[in-house]
């Protein structure tokens, strides 16, 4: 902390400092990297990936079997294991580790969904997401056993207990395990490790977060981008360069923590939130329970169901609510945050998820008629909505007009679907009917 970052040279959020040229190249050699792993798309990162993603598995092990032989590893292994049911009534902790989740799994990021794209259209999504799942569960506890083992030595030899070596937040990754790194024979060795297996994770998550920019955009902006992805991609690399540069100067650190505490995390769960409503309630469970069930073979059980429905929003309003209520302010250390700080960081988690009702707007302005039809309207899947291959338009999506859901002419708008205004049935009607169908055939 005194010699990369040089924090000493700052003395807060608002000082800055100078920027830290090593760090500034070391930023710049890490998004040339990151450009150049996608320069062809998933064709290229997606190589690039088998070995970002399971090499560090190799050094976590190898960090693992280290970190258990050291003496006074079993402290740290206890602390570990040991609950402190207290913390459960900070909401900072529920936050936290659904954040942990949220980061550990890419939900709510839009990697998942970009990725997926490129699928087969009757890819085991359900046996790849069990296999995700459990495989992300385990490394968090291989993890955990490998850092607090060897924060267990460091406390044994500095004399102190565990809880006053082990720190929250990126002060942990960055500064108290590279300094216990140090406390080990062969400690170059090791340090080259841990800083090699965060770079190879940090480089593979940037995949994803790029290729989900890029992909988002240039779906929205075919003909004007998809001709020149790779010089959009350099443009959006280097815009976040730039947009990166007060990391690496001396108060860099207090900037991370802010963007650590609030860039994700209340704009995280209302995009998750969200997410759920509108696929199981403006879209409906029916629609998505069809949908799966023409790509895996069977539809989702009662559990899935109620998780989506009910449990999952549930279970995140209440927490957004409660850390909400119970809000607790950034800190570093002994360092307060500045009230402008806060504020700040807050317009950061809400501009995050801004452009969910800004869409909301936008498509429903897009429509014609009253408010409450255009409402009606924007709130529906497109006519030609529906897998994008027509081998597998199934269904209800064996549609003739435009895609359109069902055989019978629908009532749509000349500009939005080249629709005729003519014809009796609008899609609203289509709709109930199709639903009525549905329910006749389940029975």
């Amino acid at each position: 902390s005194r010699y990369v970052l040089h924090i000493q040279g700052s003395s807060g959020i608002g000082d800055p400092g100078r920027i830290r040229w090593n760090l500034c190249l070391c930023l710049l050699l890490s998004w040339t990297i990151v450009y150049l792993c996608i320069l062809k798309g998933v064709k290229s990162s997606g190589k690039v990936v088998y070995f970002t993603a399971t090499f560090p598995y190799l050094i976590l092990v190898m960090l693992l079997i280290r970190g258990v032989t050291l003496e006074g590893a079993w402290k740290g292994i206890q602390f570990y294991l040991t609950p402190q049911f207290d913390h459960l009534l900070s909401s900072k902790v529920w936050i936290e580790a659904a954040l942990q989740i949220f980061y550990s799994l890419g939900v709510g990021f839009g990697g998942l969904l970009t990725f997926a794209s490129y699928n087969t259209f009757h890819q085991n999504i359900y046996r790849d997401t069990f296999i995700v799942t459990l495989g992300n569960a385990i490394t968090s506890i291989l993890a955990g056993f490998a850092i607090f083992s060897v924060l267990g030595y460091m406390s044994q030899e500095l004399g102190v207990p565990v809880n006053e070596v082990a720190k929250a937040g990126p002060g942990l990754a960055f500064v108290v395990y590279p300094q216990a790194m140090t406390m080990l024979p062969l400690s170059p060795f090791w340090s080259f490790l841990f800083f090699f297996m965060l770079l190879t994770l940090g480089l593979d998550s940037q995949f994803a977060f790029m290729e989900t920019i890029v992909t988002a955009v240039t779906d929205e902006f075919p003909y004007y981008l998809r001709p020149k992805k790779a010089s959009f991609s350099a443009v959006i690399c280097i815009a976040l360069f730039l947009m990166g540069l007060i990391l690496t100067t001396e108060g860099g650190m207090y900037w991370l923590v802010l963007l650590d505490d609030y860039s994700a995390g209340f704009g995280l769960m209302v995009v998750v939130i969200t997410t759920c409503l509108v696929v199981t309630r403006v879209y409906g469970m029916k629609r998505f329970c069809r949908d799966i069930h023409m790509m895996l073979g069977f539809k989702p059980g009662p559990y899935f169901r109620a998780c989506w429905m009910v449990l999952s929003p549930a279970t995140m309003m209440a927490l957004l609510v409660y850390n909400i209520v119970k809000y607790q302010p950034s800190e570093y250390g002994n360092y307060r945050f500045p009230t402008w700080a806060e504020v700040l960081g807050i317009l950061m988690g809400v501009l995050s998820c801004l452009m969910i009702p800004v869409g909301m707007v936008v498509a429903v302005l897009q429509e014609e008629g009253t408010l409450w039809e255009r409402v009606q309207q924007a709130g529906r899947p497109a006519m030609d909505w529906g897998p994008s291959l027509q081998e597998n338009r199934t269904g209800v999506y064996v549609a003739s007009l435009a895609g359109s859901q069902s055989p019978k002419p629908l009532m749509v708008h000349m500009r939005k679907y080249g629709g005729i205004t003519s014809y009796e049935n609008t899609a609203i009607e289509v709709d109930r009917e199709m639903e009525e169908d549905e329910e006749e055939s389940m029975i």
